[in-house]
């Protein structure tokens, strides 16, 4: 497998980026080599660049110097930063100035990252932030070696040598990271645009008819809703979409307009997408996350973990060549619940969803997601399993009633939940942002009536100006849950 060494000489002199100078890029990650020279061991990095080539140029650097890397969200608050600080006790912080809050460098201890306990042979970690069940960051930890594996699956997948990505998502977030590796890994150019500036009309310059767009489904459905943008989007070679279920009524409106869509399943964990249903499947009126990519296998198990058939919906089990090697710090591994230590040598070998090899090796990753196969082999997805309602002793997904709520055409935007009752157990709750203000409960109670069973309609119904999403246009729950809070306390 290519070392980063190796892929950084072989574009150095390539003008492979769009709207920034590949130059910049390469002198500034040679920059970067020479700082880290000076060091007697690989300092722990945290990298938290706004500016793509800054963070390129780290990331590229701290791959080739074998440096344990932490990559960060510019955009965490205060108290975010201060939780990653701790877990990182990174040697070495590469930033725009201000972006972690200065009151938190001030005495900041740096000798004491705990990666510098990891043995001499193992491959230097790569911590992707992801949002663990608590709330609190924690980081997928992956490898140089995890990512190519999922930039070599997506090549195998879609039959391309040179893949060239017009990214539009966070760098920092699996999703932006994985469109520059693919480009820049393969003999591909990148495009780099903040959404806004797409929004604008800025990129359509750019002939996108050779390139891969990724999207989350809100931002999809804004495009959608600019019939200018329609054109421009109806030409790219594939605009996948992820990151959140895509409901019905926006897949629909995306076909009739002939857009290359491919929606995808994958995660952090997975490095992006191990499912994506192709752009010719999609035009021909199939639904789902398409079929697995070749590096990676996902089964269907039922509670009892038996193996479950075509159109058994069941949770969903991972394993792939791209697949973190656990988490930092650590998922709680005893029977009381407490947390191992965030890290020790051993554990970023032998803790996590699989040892470095061989890959597939059991345990792999069970899911907190619900689907199932059809005879074809296409994966659907059904909701999670911390998402289900349990209201008056029958299970209901939100994911399901969401879709029938947008599909009503009376909502823009709609969250379901389930709140605590002394009768139901829960009782179903939709916060949603309606399409006209004159849109009524009842118009709404209306329209679902013959859409879904009584169990599965919504007793309670919010009205609010917007609903929070995370850059990733994944629906931000706890937000979601505060605003019902302050609803009800009103």
């Amino acid at each position: 497998m290519e070392t980063p060494l190796a892929c950084f000489n072989q574009r150095m002199t390539d003008s492979w980026l769009v709207g920034y100078s590949s130059q910049e890029f390469a002198n500034l990650t040679q920059q970067r080599l020479q700082q880290l020279s000076t060091w007697e061991k690989p300092p722990t990095i945290l990298l938290a660049e706004r500016n793509p080539i800054y963070f390129l140029s780290g990331f590229m650097a701290a791959c080739i110097a074998n440096c344990p890397l932490f990559l960060g969200n510019p955009n965490w608050a205060t108290t975010e930063w201060q939780q990653v600080l701790e877990l990182a006790q990174p040697n070495l912080i590469w930033q725009e100035t201000g972006t972690i809050p200065p009151r938190l460098m001030d005495g900041r201890n740096t000798s004491t990252s705990p990666f510098s306990l990891l043995p001499p042979p193992s491959p230097p970690p790569i911590l992707i932030p992801t949002s663990g069940t608590s709330g609190k960051i924690r980081f997928a930890i992956h490898t140089w070696q995890t990512l190519i594996a999922s930039v070599r699956g997506f090549q195998q997948y879609f039959e391309l040598a040179p893949v060239n990505s017009f990214c539009i998502l966070p760098l920092y977030h699996v999703s932006g990271l994985m469109q520059f590796l693919r480009s820049f890994t393969s003999g591909g150019r990148l495009v780099i645009l903040p959404f806004k500036a797409v929004e604008a009309g800025e990129g359509e310059s750019v002939e996108p008819e050779a390139f891969f767009l990724s999207l989350v489904p809100t931002q999809l459905q804004r495009l959608l809703n600019q019939p200018e943008r329609i054109p421009w989007l109806s030409r790219f070679q594939t605009v996948l979409v992820g990151g959140a279920p895509a409901w019905p009524d926006l897949l629909e409106v995306a076909r009739l307009h002939r857009i290359r869509l491919a929606p995808t399943y994958g995660m952090t964990e997975t490095a992006s997408q191990i499912a994506t249903l192709k752009p010719r499947d999609f035009l021909e009126g199939k639904n789902g996350c398409g079929q697995v990519l070749p590096h990676a296998q996902i089964t269907i198990f039922n509670s009892m973990g038996d193996r479950l058939g075509p159109h058994q919906t069941g949770i969903i089990t991972v394993w792939a060549k791209s697949l973190a090697l656990g988490y930092y710090p650590s998922q709680p591994d005893t029977p009381n619940g407490s947390t191992s230590s965030p890290l020790r040598a051993k554990n970023l070998k032998m803790d996590g969803f699989r040892s470095f090899q061989p890959f597939f090796k059991q345990p792999g990753l069970q899911t907190d997601d619900l689907g199932f196969f059809d005879e074809q082999g296409y994966l659907h997805i059904v909701g999670r399993t911390s998402d289900k309602i349990i209201t008056g002793g029958e299970n209901v997904f939100p994911a399901e009633v969401e879709a029938a709520i947008r599909a009503t055409g009376l909502v823009q935007d709609v969250c379901v939940m389930g709140i605590r009752d002394r009768h139901w157990g829960q009782i179903i709750t939709a916060i949603y942002v309606p399409s006209h203000a004159s849109t009524s409960q009842q118009d709404l109670q209306t329209a679902l009536a013959n859409q879904l069973s009584k169990f599965k309609q919504p007793k309670q119904w919010i009205a609010v100006a917007h609903l929070p999403r995370n850059a990733q246009g994944k629906i931000d729950r706890q937000q979601v849950k505060n605003l019902f809070d302050r609803f009800i306390h009103s």
